[in-house]
């Protein structure tokens, strides 16, 4: 797709410094950039090198300038590297219809709007809003609802009643709407709680690869308009989780537990069940938390604790063998050495 900086600076609502009518045929970074091209520097290193490259024109932010370039300044390069590439890149469209291989409920709605890729499968009364995408193999439950513009890609699985926003996009392999882990010691044996509840995923929401997100055992486990969640996370049932949030790969939530908006819960890192965990908080990777967090908040490690108090004893873990030599030294001088009792 072929743009001139002057389209690329007014999509971008930035500015153009330099030939406004250079062509410009694509993106690429800086290193692999070709005449034609167009790449981004957020900061001077960057900036260096792309100006020494062979693109024809560079996104910047500030006050940088050049002899050489087109520049295209722009409030945030980072922003509008996102924006750029989806000009340049933009996700193909499918042709609305239903593959015959697809099998769709009579009581179901489809949206003439709607792709239903091959071996797809529609449940009773699932109604599928304008414009969304069902690439092959996905599974639609009896009663789901997915609002308009999603996109479910290859082999998604949406247990019944799972209720999906506008926009909403699940990659290939996740599971939304299993059974939550809900077991009673009944004599001897683990008794299963119906898990009656169902999913609620907001406008916007994004979910990665082979995440499993359960339903609520009573009621909704839901996840906030905005929120990402990356591969391979799990959220137990009756989670709420609010706008915005950031879930990286490999984290888990335990049931009923609450997080506000902006939460960032990085990867590998574990939130306890029945904990409520404010708005704008950072839990860092690989950190088990084990109480509740007031909004703002940074914690690390396991069990997590806010950050800088865990810094400090990382800090002093780190002098104990020093301390230890001291301490042997002046054992050693007190005559205490070979005391049985130390």
């Amino acid at each position: 797709m072929l743009f001139t900086a002057a389209e690329i600076a007014h999509r971008l609502q930035g500015e153009v410094f330099g030939d406004a009518q250079t062509p410009l045929k694509s993106f690429a970074l800086a290193d692999l950039a070709q005449p034609g091209d167009l790449t981004f520097a957020e900061n001077e290193e960057f900036f260096t090198r792309a100006e020494q490259s062979a693109a024809s024109a560079i996104i910047v932010t500030g006050t940088l300038t050049s002899a050489s370039k087109v520049l295209i300044r722009v409030a945030n390069a980072r922003v509008a590297f996102a924006k750029a590439l989806a000009l340049f890149f933009p996700e193909p469209t499918r042709p609305p219809g239903i593959h015959p291989s697809a099998v769709v409920a009579p009581s179901a709605q489809v949206d003439p709007a709607a792709y239903i890729g091959p071996n797809c499968v529609i449940g009773e009364r699932a109604r599928i809003g304008n414009g969304v995408v069902l690439h092959a193999g996905d599974f639609v439950g009896d009663d789901c609802q997915l609002g308009a513009g999603t996109v479910l890609f290859p082999n998604v699985t949406l247990y019944p009643h799972t209720e999906l926003g506008e926009r909403v996009r699940i990659h290939s392999g996740t599971v939304i709407g299993a059974d939550g882990f809900g077991y009673v010691l009944d004599t001897g044996a683990h008794r299963k709680v119906p898990q009656i509840g169902n999913v609620i995923l907001g406008d916007d929401v994004e979910i990665g690869a082979n995440v499993t997100i359960d339903r609520g055992a009573l009621k909704s486990t839901v996840i906030g308009r905005g929120t990402k969640i990356d591969n391979l996370v799990q959220i137990g049932h009756n989670v709420q989780i609010g706008e915005h949030c950031l879930v990286i790969s490999q984290a888990g939530i335990a049931g009923s537990s609450e997080l506000g908006d902006y939460v960032i819960v990085a990867g590998q890192a574990g939130i306890s069940g029945h904990l409520k965990i404010g708005s704008q908080v950072t839990v860092s990777a690989q950190s088990g938390v084990m109480h509740d967090i007031p909004s703002g908040e940074k914690w690390l490690g396991s069990p997590a604790q806010p950050d800088k108090q865990t810094k400090r004893q990382m800090l002093a873990i780190q002098r104990l063998p020093g301390l230890l030599r001291r301490v042997v030294k002046i054992e050693k001088k007190l005559g205490l050495a070979n005391d049985p009792e130390n």
